[in-house]
């Protein structure tokens, strides 16, 4: 018997709503709005924001929503889907909060060994409300002693999560787990990529950054190095590629230029860019020295990087779009598929810069510098009165760039050649994380808890402990 016309049309409209919803409940099929902030450093991975619809002055009086206890501790950056706020922290009766970036080092000298808790770790993910700051759900991804210690200023859930639009993926370096959930909490699936001793037992810092479909998983440590992509379906290895880095806690950044896709990791020593569908390495830059904390910045025509550690400070350094081959910083400049300048003495320590309208800001040790984005010249260098180490990376919105320090200060600066400041905001703790910029909130997350900054009528202190 044949089908009618009208049978047919709708077994072909029953298909379509089922291939529809399996595509919307699967791993990499995103359905994410524009004003989510879906990892570490925002959509793009780059920490720019097209519109600012965040308040640009706030404390703890004013435009302040609400705050949240998180419970445990960690540096990991929120990330936003919709009406939800996700974080991860790490959970330990016997473990002390991380400390400020000067008091880790002298307790590091005092003591000449790293944090080792002598209790299991309760390693969770949490969803908070974001209009509220209620908890929705928090799960346990593992409990479990870690093999390896932490700097005093570490903590064991640095590693920012991200989200496809439908699903959360998770990853606790500190245990070598990569974990998917559902945005109700539901453990898809959980892979072990194994843990790895870290240079000087300073732990871990490397965040998950995804695209085609794939996790990019950057594991550069003192035994083992990697850069591992799996599958977001299934968690399943897609390919990996050892690498000869040692520890490094900057993130892979895909960078998406004018020539094509990127999967750019920094390293020790060297920077490599792959291509993220296959693993394949398209340019490697070698001799920078040191080990990476910052991430790039970028632009569509070229990406920004470099390093400084205790006592020295290395280039900042520019490689344009359409790079191949082996690159190296002695190289002549080369504006097409090359180093396009370098500029000593001008790397970045933890805050991962920014670039935006043709200008790349590097912020350290209380010192913004603003830089030429096609040239890499100075354009200014201004002290940053009255502020504290920073680690927390840089953004910027409209024209007014952003810089937290860790004791809470966020000074609004505007964009531009010249150095002015418009405000200082604060609100007391011991700022480490990257803020997260989604819908029309701003949110910070100090040691203890989650900060919510909005500027409509619900921004009347509402506080929940």
């Amino acid at each position: 018997m044949t089908p009618s016309k009208t049978t047919v049309s709708a077994r072909i409209a029953a298909l379509t709503v089922v291939a529809c919803i399996a595509m919307a409940t699967s791993p990499g099929s995103a359905i994410v709005q524009a004003a989510d902030w879906t990892q570490f450093r925002g959509p793009s991975g780059n920490g720019v924001v097209q519109r600012l619809t965040h308040p640009a002055n706030w404390n703890s009086d004013s435009n302040l929503a609400w705050s949240q206890e998180i419970g445990g501790g960690g540096w990991s950056s929120p990330i936003v889907i919709a009406d939800r706020v996700i974080v991860t922290t790490a959970v330990s009766s016997g473990a002390s909060q991380a400390k400020g970036f000067s008091d880790g080092v002298a307790s590091m000298r005092s003591r000449r060994r790293a944090k080792v808790p002598n209790d299991p770790v309760s390693f969770e993910v949490a969803c908070f409300d974001l209009a509220r700051g209620t908890e929705l759900w928090r799960r346990v991804v593992d409990t479990k002693k870690p093999p390896y210690g932490i700097h005093p200023s570490n903590t064991f859930a640095t590693e920012t999560p991200t989200t496809d639009g439908n699903h959360v993926f998770v990853y606790f370096a500190a245990i070598g787990v990569v974990a998917c959930f559902d945005l109700d909490g539901q453990q898809i699936w959980k892979q072990d990529v194994g843990a790895y001793p870290t240079s000087n037992n300073f732990g871990t810092g490397s965040s998950l950054a995804q695209h085609g479909g794939k996790l990019f998983v950057q594991c550069d440590n003192q035994q083992s190095s990697f850069l591992l992509a799996l599958d977001a379906a299934t968690g399943e290895t897609a390919w990996r590629v050892d690498r000869r880095s040692r520890t490094c806690w900057s993130t892979p950044i895909v960078w998406e230029n004018d020539e094509r896709t990127e999967l750019v990791v920094c390293g020790s020593g060297y920077v490599t860019a792959y291509d993220p569908r296959t693993g394949s390495e398209l340019w490697k830059l070698t001799g920078v020295g040191g080990s990476f904390s910052a991430s790039p910045a970028f632009d569509r025509e070229r990406i920004y990087f470099g390093n400084s550690g205790p006592g020295s400070r290395g280039p900042l350094v520019a490689v344009s779009a359409g790079a191949g081959g082996s690159l190296t910083l002695d190289a002549k400049p080369n504006a097409h598929g090359g180093v396009a300048w370098t500029q000593a003495s001008s790397g970045p320590g933890m805050a991962s810069p920014v670039a935006h309208d043709g200008r790349v800001y590097v912020a350290g040790r209380g010192i913004l510098t603003c830089h030429d984005a096609k040239t890499g010249e100075r354009v200014y260098r201004q002290r940053l009165q009255g502020a504290a180490n920073i680690s927390a990376s840089l953004w910027i919105a409209e024209n007014k760039l952003f810089v937290l320090d860790e004791s809470g200060n966020t000074f609004v600066i505007k964009a531009g050649d010249e150095f002015e400041l418009l405000d200082t905001n604060t609100i007391a703790g011991l700022y480490w994380s990257t803020p997260a910029v989604a819908h029309n909130a701003l949110l910070l997350r100090d040691a203890t808890k989650l900060h919510c900054i909005r500027g409509d009528e619900k921004s009347v202190a509402v506080i929940t402990n």
